[in-house]
């Protein structure tokens, strides 16, 4: 992701990055995302919902399929406050999984619904930044995040994170937002994108311009071969990218050897 210097960002010249569609100085995006993430909090899988058509949950269980979590195997799941798939990971067999959130707000909600599901073991919820993680050199048998890495302000600086994260052999996986592939379809995904999603936003949730920024935030997001060429560039090898939903979302994943 590219960065730029925008004069309106002031005169010490700071470096620019994109909140939605908008240029915002790089030290301010982290807590633009925070407050956008604050208010959707208690109705995250709400916005997925609306975000996805309903069909996250189906790419959430693909993406741990996927995975093939096993006894034994260690996880970070950044980006993943509410849990969803730290649980998922847990029930299908998983061995223990540390949630990080830069959003204290999404790690409550995740921590009672841990409770509400009987969770209470083998799972280990920690505030961080994805750009610098609070864990150590190769402590980790695989790295997921799922619908965080678009918010991130520099994406190279996560990937490398995530690469430093990884024990050898350990698995990097990405179910993010990215671009349709499928002819006509991307027009109607735009129209419902940015005419019915934010209004819907604001008559579901109260909060219009929350849900204009996450439009936003995913057609700002690289499409599937340039994010394949950037995990590749971070260190990672054999990647590789799977389509969901006629490229709605995508399942990206590499391998620290």
């Amino acid at each position: 992701m590219s960065k730029k210097t925008d004069p309106a960002a002031g005169e010490n010249g700071e470096n620019t990055t994109h909140f939605g569609f908008r240029d915002v100085p790089e030290s301010q995006k982290a807590s633009m995302v925070r407050e956008v993430f604050d208010t959707v909090a208690s109705k995250y899988d709400l916005m997925n919902d609306l975000m996805s058509g309903g069909v996250h949950r189906l790419w959430k269980d693909s993406f741990i399929n996927e995975l093939k979590p096993r006894p034994g195997m260690k996880l970070l799941d950044v980006a993943g406050g509410t849990g969803d798939i730290a649980f998922r990971f847990l029930k299908n067999g998983g061995g223990s999984v540390t949630v990080c959130d830069i959003n204290y707000e999404m790690l409550h909600v995740g921590r009672d619904r841990a409770a509400d599901h009987g969770l209470l073991k083998n799972i280990n919820w920690t505030v961080g930044d994805a750009q610098k993680l609070p864990l150590p050199d190769h402590s980790v048998d695989a790295y997921t995040i799922a619908f965080g890495i678009r918010n991130v302000t520099r994406i190279e600086e996560a990937l490398s994170e995530a690469f430093r994260v990884l024990r050898p052999g350990g698995k990097f996986q990405c179910l993010e937002f990215s671009k349709v592939v499928v002819p006509g379809f991307d027009k109607l995904y735009d129209t419902y994108s940015f005419k019915l999603l934010p209004e819907i936003g604001r008559m579901i949730a109260g909060n219009r311009e929350a849900y204009q920024y996450l439009a936003e935030s995913i057609r700002q997001f690289p499409d599937q071969e340039t994010f394949a060429s950037m995990i590749r560039a971070a260190g990672f090898e054999r990647v590789k990218y799977r389509n969901l939903s006629g490229g709605i979302a995508a399942i990206h994943s590499g391998w620290r050897v």
